[in-house]
């Protein structure tokens, strides 16, 4: 009797251990407060796969708690961390040709950012990453614009002599060559930059510029609309052999939930910009539109200063920039 006992309790454990060898949890990073689209993008592909019943669990730790900002491409690529949304050019120190996802007048708008994600400069850029044993699961651009504190600014003659914040060294390197004086700082910092009057301009994120409350300190604002200097690469990404190592079903509930996050990552980018201009015209601050000759402008400006760096920095700097300019 004992014995019979015991080989079906072994038989139930047994079954048990079948049934969940192919259970995994996953561990997602991010810098972001569950508010942000970019926390909204993760939790969507966790909830999908969630449905989807295939024994895979993806744990979100979000507002930095896991990694810092900008150390999370590392134990990414090594396999200690498995799934991160983050800005690549955070990891141009590891790969110098990701600076190319935050530079100016590269990217006109959001349709052309989706263009662009689906182009052989992408393409290129995956490669890379595949070379760090790292994949893209979401592809995504945001954007953002320019804050002048006593005029607008929409050309390169706008910031001559101004005291300026930019987002990203590329950025500087422009603007510097536009005749403004460059002020280094988090986003966070403009406010108040602004207020003491070190600051008379700024460029940073849609989302920030609303976020950081800076329509209080901004007479005029340039968002970005249907030309737009700003845009940021922010996908969600995956260390590639740790998707490898899931089973086919895992592997195909994470790509269908990860093409439906990437569809509500496009619209709700381009929302954030409407949303961010209807914010400053109830505050009051006048509002700019950057027009096709001010964008070719300033990408003319870049081609001198923030393009030459790049392609002086990075053996190959000349062939990536001309596969990514050839997306119309």
């Amino acid at each position: 009797m004992k014995s019979r006992i015991l080989t079906a309790v072994s038989s139930i454990a047994l079954l048990a251990a079948v049934s969940t060898a192919g259970a995994k949890e996953l561990r997602l990073s991010h810098q972001w407060s569950n508010k942000d689209v970019r926390h909204q993008v993760a939790q969507i592909v966790a909830d999908e796969v969630a449905k989807a019943d295939v024994d895979l669990d993806i744990k979100i730790f979000g507002s930095k708690s896991l990694f810092k900002p900008r150390e999370q491409y590392k134990p990414l690529s090594r396999g200690q961390l498995d799934m991160t949304v983050f800005p690549l050019s955070y990891a141009g120190g590891q790969q110098p040709a990701f600076n190319l996802t935050l530079m100016p007048g590269l990217v006109k708008n959001h349709d052309h950012a989706a263009r662009l994600n689906d182009s052989p400069f992408m393409e290129e850029i995956k490669a890379r990453m595949a070379e760090d044993d790292v994949m893209v699961l979401v592809d995504g651009y945001l954007a953002g614009g320019f804050v002048g504190k006593d005029k607008c600014i929409t050309s390169p003659e706008d910031v001559q002599g101004l005291q300026t914040r930019a987002a990203g060294k590329a950025f500087e390197q422009m603007l510097a060559g536009a005749g403004a004086s460059i002020a280094s700082m988090a986003s966070s910092e403009i406010y108040n930059a602004m207020q003491t009057g070190v600051l008379d301009a700024a460029n940073t994120s849609s989302s920030s510029f609303v976020s950081y409350r800076i329509y209080e300190q901004a007479k005029c604002y340039t968002p970005a609309g249907e030309y737009a200097l700003w845009f940021m690469y922010q996908p969600l990404l995956m260390n590639k052999s740790t998707f490898e190592g899931l089973t086919e079903e895992q592997q195909e509930a994470l790509l269908a939930a990860a093409e439906k996050a990437e569809a509500f990552y496009l619209e709700e980018a381009k929302k954030q910009d409407a949303a961010s201009v209807e914010v400053y015209k109830e505050a009051g601050v006048e509002i700019a539109q950057m027009t096709e000759e001010e964008f070719n402008a300033w990408r003319e400006l870049a081609k001198q200063t923030s393009y030459k760096a790049f392609i002086e920095e990075v053996p190959d700097g000349q062939e990536l920039l001309d596969k990514a300019l050839a997306v119309e």
